[in-house]
Order: structure tokens, then C-alpha cells, then sequence
């Protein structure tokens, strides 16, 4: 039998219900704007006439857009990127927070603080930058001449990924690591048969965090990368955005949409992959940023 709500908790529940979905139709508001902008008439675009659904539907904006092969040597890019990036930082940080979990781990508590230092006081534009260029040189000297692994390795690490997953790893109860020893495992097999799968949570949250970064990753893209023919997603709608926005170049544009169209239907097609990604991880998201962002 369910029990009867009091006045005070039936007007808490129709308050937050309300202010969740207010906040819902914020968040979605955004995306519905561009997908209408995109396909709507260059008239109704310019004027500001859409307001949330499209008017004069046409779809010429994605077919121009579509047919852009330099959209999708960037879409690949930017897949490139977000692949070997996202692999390279869970490597890096599930090594890192594995060891740093460890008590026995020499100078532990002098490397923890250091990690947490980077996340109070940056070095800055600059030194950042100045690095970067330094790792570009080395990459260059042996070889490897492509812009985009630069990306992927030089941004391979975040502090606030490996505390999430040091956290996790040390809620790991060391009983089983022990009978894991016990029965011979050693140390890489302790954390591939043992951590890494008792902390499915709290990696696949961390994975999705370093996707997003990567994917959305503009700054030092653009920074870094001088070849056109590199350029992630990010940096190629913020080229046509500058293109699109020049008086001089949009001279004699007589489409039947407007150029403004064609940066929504790319800010829509760079948004879809990680609302189709999403769904699949929801379900891991919440338990693993309490399990790792908790430290009993």
C-alpha cells in the first residue's frame, strides 16, 4: 500500500519535476534551433523568422555540405583523433592510476599531490604552447609528420580522469587481489583480470569524458595543425564559419538557403555521433562518477 504523500512533499516533487523539465527544454532548445536553421529558406534564416520549428523546408544546405569532400576528410580527422586519442589517454591513465592506487608505490603520496597540484595552478598558454612545439621537433626527427598524432599523444593526460580512476581502483577489495596472487597472477594480469573489470563504471565514464574532449577538441588543433588537409571537424566549421561570415567571399551567393544553414547542418552532423554514443553509456555514467569521484 503506498503511502501518502504530505502537502510538503507533493509540492517539492511538482517543483523539481517542473525545474527538470525546464531545464530538459533548455538543453534541447539549442539543437532543435540548428536543425531547423539548417533546413529552412534562406529568407526565413536571414530575417530571423525561425523560432523553433523550420519554415520553406528544403535540405540544400546538407547536400552542399554533404558534398564537401573536405568535410569529410575532416569528419575522418576528427575520428582519427578521437579514436587513438581517447585510446592513448586510457592507457596512460589506467597505468597512472593503477599505480598510484598502490600504497606500496614508493613517494605515493608526493606523486598524488603533484597531480592534484596541475589542477590548481596551469603553466599557462604559453609554456603549454611552447611545449607542444617542442614535441612537435621530436616528431618530426623521427618521422612522423602528421599533425594529428601530436594531438593524440601530447594531450594524452588529465588529472582529473586519473584521480577518478585511482579512486575506483583503491575501492577494489584487496582480498582479491590477494587470492589473485596467491594463484600466480602477476601484476599486468592483477589489473587486466582484476581492477580493470570490477571498474567497468567508473573507465567507461572516463572514456566517454576523453571522447567529448576529443571530438570537440578545437584550441590546440588549431594551433598545431597548419595543413588544411589535418584539420579535425571542430576547426573545419570555424574555417567556413570565417568564410561564410566575409563580406567578400559571399558576394553573388544566390542560393535557395543561407550560409548560415550550412554551419547548423555542420554543427548538427559534428553533434549526432555523440548523441548516438550516449544512450549505450548513460547507464555507466552515474554509478562510475560516484564510485570514482567517492573515496570511503
Amino acid at each position: 500500500m503506498k503511502r501518502k504523500l504530505e502537502i510538503s512533499e507533493l509540492i517539492f516533487k511538482i517543483l523539481s519535476y517542473t525545474l527538470l523539465t525546464i531545464f530538459a527544454l533548455a538543453c534541447l532548445y539549442p539543437f532543435v534551433y540548428a536543425v531547423s536553421s539548417a533546413i529552412s529558406g534562406r529568407s526565413a534564416v536571414e530575417y530571423g523568422s525561425v523560432v523553433l520549428l523550420p519554415i520553406d523546408v528544403q535540405f540544400g544546405a546538407f547536400a552542399r555540405m554533404f558534398g564537401d569532400n573536405m568535410f569529410w576528410n575532416a569528419y575522418s580527422n576528427t575520428l582519427f583523433v578521437t579514436l587513438y586519442g581517447t585510446l592513448w589517454a586510457m592507457l596512460t591513465a589506467i597505468l597512472g592510476a593503477y599505480a598510484l592506487s598502490k600504497r606500496r608505490l614508493l613517494f605515493r603520496t608526493g606523486f598524488n599531490f603533484f597531480l592534484v597540484f596541475t589542477m590548481w595552478f596551469s603553466a599557462g598558454i604559453v609554456p603549454q604552447y611552447l611545449n607542444y612545439l617542442a614535441t612537435q621537433k621530436v616528431f618530426n626527427a623521427v618521422g612522423i609528420m602528421d599533425d594529428k598524432w601530436l594531438v593524440v599523444i601530447a594531450m594524452g593526460m588529465a588529472a582529473m580522469n586519473i584521480i577518478l580512476l585511482r579512486n575506483a581502483f583503491e575501492g577494489v577489495p584487496s582480498e582479491v587481489e590477494e587470492a589473485a596472487i596467491v594463484d600466480g597472477a602477476t601484476e599486468m594480469q592483477v589489473l587486466t583480470n582484476v581492477y580493470i573489470p570490477m571498474s567497468k563504471s567508473t573507465i567507461a565514464t572516463v572514456a566517454l569524458f576523453f571522447a567529448i574532449s576529443r571530438w570537440n577538441g578545437y584550441f590546440w588543433a588549431r594551433q598545431m595543425i597548419s595543413n588544411q588537409n589535418e584539420h579535425p571537424l571542430q576547426v573545419f566549421i570555424r574555417l567556413r564559419l570565417e568564410e561564410f561570415t566575409n563580406p567578400d567571399t559571399m558576394t553573388g551567393w544566390n542560393y535557395p538557403y543561407a550560409s548560415d544553414s550550412v554551419i547548423y547542418a555542420l554543427i548538427v552532423c559534428s553533434i549526432v555521433p555523440i548523441l548516438v554514443i550516449y544512450p549505450f553509456i548513460q547507464k555507466y555514467f552515474a554509478k562510475g562518477t560516484n564510485v570514482g569521484g567517492v573515496k570511503e
